[in-house]
């Protein structure tokens, strides 16, 4: 998935409003931030072939550092201990490890990925196969979590309202395009793009959660 991580993120600082929105976010990205440093690594690989959205060109897909579910559940755990060794709060540090859970189990629903480095069999249902079906299931899990997030939150500024609705368009059109267009001309740029792409999301997750204190 792509915005379904992000919805993750919005949908978990409404659970846990004492979290920083960057921090959830970052939480729920964090097997595709080390997706892309292992890609410019070179630790992990993935290749292209001609084909429109990410299901029908990426011919190749090997990521067991990144994204199986055991790398996933270590990540996810060393990421909520930092948590909870920074903060002292356990549910805190619970909502983050679940967060960094998600995203296997969210990729599982649109995706294949590994469930182990070294097993070589793949899981997944291949909800990106089907554009239409994308659109309604991810969709509108993404709406559903902007509604929650709109609800449970309250912009100091106009600048809070205008400056989280043009993000939340241009992340809808970069699934949009991740799920329809083509393919990145090369892995390193897909690297180089994501890791940029990723970093702004969080960086802005983190100014949101400064202009959008929660209700209440």
């Amino acid at each position: 998935m792509f915005v379904g991580h992000f919805a993750v993120g919005l949908l978990a600082k409404r659970v846990e409003p004492k979290l920083s929105l960057g921090t959830v976010v970052l939480a729920a990205m964090l097997a595709d931030f080390l997706y892309v440093v292992f890609l410019i690594s070179g630790i992990e690989h993935v290749q292209f072939k001609p084909g429109m959205g990410a299901a029908n060109y990426i011919a190749s897909f090997e990521v067991p550092f990144s994204h199986s579910l055991l790398m996933d559940a270590i990540w996810g755990a060393l990421f909520a201990a930092a948590y909870f060794l920074r903060r002292r709060y356990p549910r805190g540090a619970w909502v983050l490890f679940a967060a960094v859970l998600s995203h296997w189990l969210l990729d599982f629903v649109s995706f294949k990925n590994p469930v182990a480095p070294g097993v070589h069999q793949e899981f997944g249902l291949g909800l990106w196969y089907s554009v239409p079906a994308t659109l309604i299931v991810e969709g509108g899990f993404w709406l559903l979590a902007i509604v929650v997030y709109v609800r449970a939150t309250h912009p100091k500024n106009r600048v809070g309202i205008f400056a989280f609705w043009i993000v939340i368009a241009l992340l809808t059109l970069a699934w949009y395009n991740n799920i329809t267009g083509p393919p990145p001309p090369s892995t390193l740029a897909a690297g180089i793009f994501g890791l940029i792409f990723f970093s702004l999301s969080v960086a802005w997750a983190y100014w949101m959660n400064r202009l959008r204190p929660s209700a209440g």
